[in-house]
């Protein structure tokens, strides 16, 4: 004979038992839910990523070896040229034996040269945005021996800093590392 007391617990049971399916299936349908969204919004923010040939143009790794003292390379980096100098001893003492406050942007050479012996900087002037000559073999160097700005006259040392004409600022030294003594990554 089943009493009032057995039907109340038989519902309490299915109830509970109810319950936790009921759990169970929201649970399943969120996590479903949520990787689905996750699936579609994926390649919307893979798009917005750097494709990989920009990345590859982000840095630059030169061989200093073949370059000699007082020689002069350019290279890419990023659209834009880099004027990479391995300097003698004597532009060394020549750039540090400059008055820093006699200078229009005061910069010293140990800042502006992370080993003495090599300059790098980016050959854009902050003029206008021509390229300064003064790199290749022939070209005129500016009153500084450094490099000369043909567009507007500016003259850069030998250091890479304003000493002469309109550009407010010296030629800009990119981020760089030494991966070896022979090796330099730009960027």
């Amino acid at each position: 004979m089943v009493t009032s007391a057995d039907l109340a617990e038989d519902s309490t049971d299915s109830a509970v038992e109810s319950e936790t399916r009921r759990d169970f299936l929201m649970l399943a349908t969120g996590t479903f839910g949520a990787f689905g969204v996750a699936a579609a919004v994926w390649p919307l923010v893979d798009q917005m990523n750097p494709a990989a040939d920009t990345l590859a143009a982000s840095t630059t790794e030169v061989d200093l070896e073949p370059i000699e003292p007082g020689q002069r390379l350019i290279v890419k980096w990023r659209g834009k040229p880099v004027f990479i100098v391995r300097r003698t001893k004597a532009q060394i003492e020549e750039a540090r034996s400059v008055n820093v406050a006699d200078l229009v942007d005061p910069e010293t050479d140990e800042q502006r040269a992370k080993k003495a012996e090599w300059l790098i900087i980016v050959g854009v002037c902050t003029h206008l945005g021509c390229i300064p000559s003064g790199t290749k073999q022939g070209e005129i160097k500016g009153e500084y021996g450094g490099w000369f700005c043909p567009c507007h006259g500016s003259h850069y040392d030998t250091s890479g800093r304003i000493r002469k004409g309109p550009a407010p600022k010296n030629l800009p030294v990119p981020e760089y590392q030494f991966l070896s003594d022979n090796v330099v990554k730009i960027g």
